[in-house]
């Protein structure tokens, strides 16, 4: 599991150095300070108390404040590890999914050097550092932030480059679905990057750097920008929303479970043997019909989930993270929760026991030509085989689930992410040079 350390101090974990503001009459508050207490401790009182302050010590404060880095964007996240970062790590407020096309004519030595450029790259953005002598300079203020970038392969990745007697099995293409409405142009590729970080700034500024360094090598096939609450926006952590207002991710496997490895990531005694540690991640662009969705009832909306939305506890009773119970009748006869509740048809129970590691970003890229918001879900789904983890389980929503009304399937991909790179390794080395 990827480790983070607090760049500030040099400790690892997640916990943050936050500045102390001073209590006397002086005003002597620095805005970074005040800003960063405010965002790491996300107390509703702290927070409002301060907002005329902070306005006032932004306008007046010059430039020669020297006050530490004091606030998330000290957290630092380790490139190396058995697995690739932006799997396990919390999720971040931002975050690019790009997938990219081997130019004509390149192939397994040009995506080998390639894969070199960008490991470097990433291990020294993913520490606060300038990417190289072509910089851009955007995310120069910034601590790295959480900064995470992934990468994987595609299905085709493996022609391209010779190695189809080592593509895996998993990698086979997903089945269709009768909900889907796929765009060609936006699904699939041969490289697939994940990018996540806690500020705009510094995921743009690793964007960028990944579509320099690609080069002449290969070429940006599709982009799709997300994004989630900011860190320290709740009084205490939570579960994410989506834009249904939903709470979104309640069952997802947790590190802690005794089968958290064995349903997320490959085995070390697994063939291809260069997926050892790694992962398969299912992407999906998920359109939200808002403006129908958003004129149900709240208890409609509720049925068709399963869950209230309040806090995400099931319907059957207790809090967020109390089990379903499927069995329970309310006085009408009827299953509390019904039987084509997303809830339900989703649960591991019903599915053999198939789960996958659920870690989205919401996405809204204006207002469609139907005039509609282009809005929705990057569904990012993470597990050891897509095969017993994702197919069966969207099969089953496929079928009859209740939110299918509400949503729209609209580009889909399955990438291969390889475990990570040890130390002087870059990513997908021991598959490109074995």
């Amino acid at each position: 599991m990827s480790e983070t350390k607090n760049a500030a101090n040099g400790n690892t974990g997640n916990t943050l150095r936050t500045g102390t503001p001073s209590a006397g009459p002086g005003l002597d508050i620095s805005r970074r300070k005040l800003l960063g207490t405010v965002g790491a401790v996300g107390v509703g009182g702290l927070a409002l108390g301060a907002a005329g302050g902070a306005a006032a010590y932004a306008a007046v404060e010059g430039p020669d404040d020297t006050s530490p880095l004091a606030s998330v964007g000290s957290t630092e996240v380790m490139f190396h590890g058995k697995h690739q970062a932006g799997i396990t790590t919390p999720l971040q407020s931002t975050g690019h999914l790009i997938a990219f096309d081997l130019a004509p004519g390149a192939g397994r030595k040009e995506a080998a050097a390639l894969m070199r450029r960008w490991s470097t790259t990433a291990r020294a953005l993913m520490a606060g550092e300038p990417s190289g002598s072509a910089d851009t300079g955007v995310a120069l203020d910034a601590g790295p932030s959480s900064l995470t970038v992934t990468f994987g392969f595609g299905h085709s990745f493996f022609d391209r480059t010779q190695l189809t007697d080592r593509r895996p099995a998993q990698l086979d293409p997903l089945p269709d679905f009768s909900s889907d409405q796929l765009d060609a142009r936006r699904s699939n590729g041969d490289l697939w990057v994940q990018i996540g970080a806690d500020d705009a700034l510094v995921a743009f500024h690793a964007l960028r750097a990944i579509q320099h360094d690609a080069g002449a090598a290969a070429t940006v096939r599709w982009q799709m920008n997300g994004f989630n609450r900011t860190p320290g926006a709740t009084a205490k952590p939570m579960t994410a929303r989506n834009l249904m207002g939903q709470i979104d991710g309640t069952n997802n496997p947790k590190p802690a479970d005794p089968d958290f490895d064995e349903r997320v990531f490959v085995p070390d005694t697994a063939q291809p043997a260069w997926m050892a540690g790694g992962s398969y991640a299912v992407v999906r662009r998920i359109r939200m019909l808002l403006d129908t969705w958003e004129k149900l009832p709240l208890t409609e909306q509720e049925q068709a989930v399963g869950r209230r939305k309040s806090n995400g506890a099931p319907l059957s009773g207790g809090t967020e993270t109390t089990k379903l119970q499927l069995d329970k009748f309310g006085p009408d006869g009827k299953p509390v929760i019904a039987l084509n509740a997303h809830a339900r048809i989703a649960a591991p129970e019903q599915n053999g026991g198939a789960a996958m590691l659920r870690r989205a970003f919401s996405f809204h890229d204006g207002i469609a030509a139907d005039g509609t918001p282009d809005a929705g879900l990057l569904f990012v789904a993470w597990q050891a085989d897509p095969l017993k983890g994702f197919v069966p389980v969207q099969r089953k929503l496929d079928r009859g689930d209740a939110l299918s009304t509400f949503l729209r399937h609209e580009a889909s991909g399955l990438f291969a992410v390889p475990g990570g790179p040890r130390a002087g390794e870059y990513v997908g080395q021991r598959l490109l040079e074995s």
